[in-house]
């Protein structure tokens, strides 16, 4: 019976999944930009689902930006080592700004 042992100097490479955590994030902070923006007036995601109306066009357009971020991202850092401690914090901002972009008493103050 072979038997495998772990060398201590084996890394861990964990850059596809920090990847995947910012890239929701930025998804997120997409999702609300896309909303401030439209109620701003100043773009209009077209309407992609005529029931749901122009909430699948911005719907749609957030989703894109998250994959694209996360295809680059991934790219650029699934080989490497990436501390989560700065990408979780950045996560969580992203996503509580983002969100914070989808409340009607958010649009009344532009």
């Amino acid at each position: 019976m072979a038997t495998t042992s772990l060398s201590m100097t084996s890394r861990e490479v964990n850059g596809s999944a920090m990847a995947a955590l910012l890239g929701g994030g930025i998804g997120a902070f997409a999702m609300g930009a896309v909303v401030l923006l439209n109620e701003a007036g100043l773009f209009a995601a077209p309407t992609l689902y005529a029931p749901a109306g122009g909430v699948s066009g911005r719907t749609t357009l957030a989703t894109i930006v998250w994959l694209m971020a996360w295809a680059i991202l991934h790219n650029r850092w699934k080989g490497r080592e990436i501390a989560p401690g700065r990408i979780g914090a950045a996560t969580l901002i992203l996503i509580a700004v983002g969100v914070l972009g989808t409340f009607p008493p958010v649009w009344a103050l532009l």
